[in-house]
C-alpha cells in the first residue's frame, strides 16, 4: 500500500475506497482467473466458465463503463479515477484489464456524438448489461496494416498510395463495409459490436477514414478463431471479416473530414490507458520479487540482504513510481484539453510498457531459476508485459509519430 499512497496524499477517501475496492477484485476474481486461463488452449479459454464468470463479475461491478458518462448509465470516473483502476486491475490481470477496457469503444465512442437512436440501440444497453452479453472491440489492426493506422498528422498518413483494407461506400441509408481486420483485434471472436476503424476515401490514404459502428451479428460479419499467443492469453484476440455488410449510416460516428482529429482522441486516450495498466503489471512483478527476497535464504541470509538485490529492487521502485507519475499526468492533461496533447500519452506508453519489461525481467532474476518456473507467477507478468511493447501501436513506431508532434 506504502509504495501507492505516499506521494499520492491529495487522494480523496472515495478515490482511496475506490483503489481498495478494485484491488479486491483484481486479487480475488481477475488474478486467479487470468493464471488458470493462462494454461489453456485459446478456443477453450472462451468456452470455459472460469473466464465467462470473470467478464460477468467485471460488468456486475460496472468495470466496463468507467470512461462512459453517467447520464447514460456509466460510472464515469475521472482521470485519476480511471488511472486507479485501470492500475488496479492490470496489477491482477492486465489480459481482463484490456478485454474489459476495449469492452466500451462503440459505446464509448458513440457518447461522443450521441443521438436518440444511438442512445437507445448501443450506449443504455451496454451500460444497463450485467452479464457481459453486450462486448464491444476495437477493430483498427488489419493484415497490412499495423501501427501505420496510428499516425494522424504525419506525411506518411496523407500519402494516397496506402490505404486501408477495410472500406465503407454509402448507399442510400447505409454504409456497405468490405474487408478483414486482423487477428489482433482484442475480442474479436466473442465481441457483439466493432468499433471499425475503416476507409472511406481511399484518394486521402489513412487520412480517408471513418469510424463505424458494426453490429457483429448482421449478415456477412464472420469471426476468426482466437489467437493463440505467448502472453495476455485470457485476452481474446481473432479477425474479423465483413463482407458487403450493410451497417446504418447513422452508426457512421466519424467521416474522414475529422478523422485525423478522431483518431489523436482515440490514440491519446488508449496510450494513456496503456501506461497506467503496464504501471500495474511492474508493480505486481515487483511486488513478488520483493516478498521472495526476503523469504529466499542465500548465502546464510535472506537474499534482501544483499546489495545486488537492494539495488536492484530499488531500481524498479523508481521506475514504477516515473511510470506513475508520466502516465498519471498524461491522463489527466489529455482529459481535459481539446485537442489533446498526443506526445504525452505515446510517451506514457512507450515508457511504461518497456519499464514493465525491465521490473519484471528483474523480477525474474531476482527470483532465480524459480522465477522461470510457473509455479511461480513472474514469468506470466513478462510474458504479458512483452506484448505491450507492440500492442496499441508498436513502441518504435509510435516515438516517430510522437516526434512529429515535437
Amino acid at each position: 500500500m506504502a509504495l501507492y499512497t505516499d506521494l499520492n496524499f491529495e487522494l480523496t477517501p472515495e478515490q482511496v475506497s475506490i483503489k481498495e475496492e478494485t484491488h479486491r477484485f483484481a486479487r480475488d476474481v481477475l488474478r486467479p482467473a487470468s493464471i488458470a486461463l493462462d494454461a489453456m488452449e485459446p478456443d477453450k479459454v472462451i468456452e470455459s466458465d472460469i473466464f465467462w464468470n470473470t467478464m460477468k463479475k467485471g460488468y456486475d461491478l460496472g468495470y466496463h463503463t468507467i470512461f462512459i458518462p453517467d447520464t447514460y448509465g456509466g460510472i464515469a470516473t475521472d482521470p485519476i479515477e480511471s488511472h486507479i483502476v485501470l492500475e488496479e486491475m492490470a496489477w491482477g490481470s492486465v489480459d481482463f484489464a484490456i478485454g474489459l477496457g476495449v469492452s466500451c469503444f462503440p459505446a464509448f465512442f458513440a457518447s461522443m456524438v450521441p443521438t436518440d437512436r444511438l442512445i437507445e440501440k448501443i450506449i443504455e444497453p451496454f451500460c444497463d448489461c450485467k452479464d457481459a452479453s453486450i462486448i464491444g472491440c476495437w477493430g483498427i489492426t488489419e493484415p497490412d496494416h499495423g501501427t501505420d493506422t496510428l499516425c494522424p498528422f504525419t506525411p506518411e498518413f496523407t500519402d494516397p498510395k496506402i490505404s486501408g483494407q477495410v472500406t465503407a461506400r454509402l448507399d442510400g441509408d447505409h454504409y456497405i463495409v468490405e474487408g478483414q481486420k486482423a487477428a489482433w483485434v482484442s475480442n474479436g471472436s466473442i465481441a457483439t459490436h466493432s468499433l471499425v476503424y475503416l476507409t472511406i476515401d481511399p484518394s486521402q490514404g489513412m487520412a480517408g477514414g471513418g469510424i463505424c459502428i458494426v453490429p457483429l451479428d448482421l449478415p456477412g460479419v464472420r469471426k476468426g478463431k482466437p489467437l493463440d499467443k505467448m502472453g495476455q492469453r485470457a485476452l481474446n484476440q481473432g479477425e474479423i471479416y465483413f463482407d458487403g455488410v450493410r451497417v446504418p449510416r447513422e452508426y457512421m460516428l466519424v467521416d474522414e473530414e475529422s478523422y485525423s482529429a478522431m483518431l489523436d482522441v482515440t490514440l491519446s486516450t488508449a496510450n494513456a490507458a496503456m501506461g497506467a495498466m503496464f504501471v500495474g503489471v511492474a508493480r505486481a512483478a515487483y511486488e513478488e520479487a520483493l516478498a521472495y527476497s526476503k523469504q529466499r535464504i542465500q548465502g546464510g541470509k535472506p537474499i534482501f540482504q544483499h546489495q545486488l538485490i537492494k539495488h536492484k529492487l530499488f531500481k524498479m521502485f523508481m521506475n514504477i513510481e516515473a511510470g506513475r507519475a508520466l502516465s498519471r499526468a498524461a491522463m489527466i492533461y489529455n482529459y481535459n484539453n481539446t485537442p489533446p496533447k498526443i506526445e504525452y500519452s505515446i510517451a506514457a506508453k512507450v515508457f511504461c510498457t518497456n519499464m514493465a519489461l525491465e521490473v519484471t525481467s528483474e523480477a525474474i532474476q531476482i527470483f532465480g531459476g524459480n522465477g522461470v518456473s510457473r509455479e511461480y507467477p513472474v514469468e506470466k507478468f513478462f510474458r504479458d508485459a512483452r506484448a505491450g511493447m507492440i500492442e496499441d501501436g508498436a513502441n518504435d513506431s509510435l516515438m516517430i509519430t510522437g516526434a512529429h508532434h515535437l
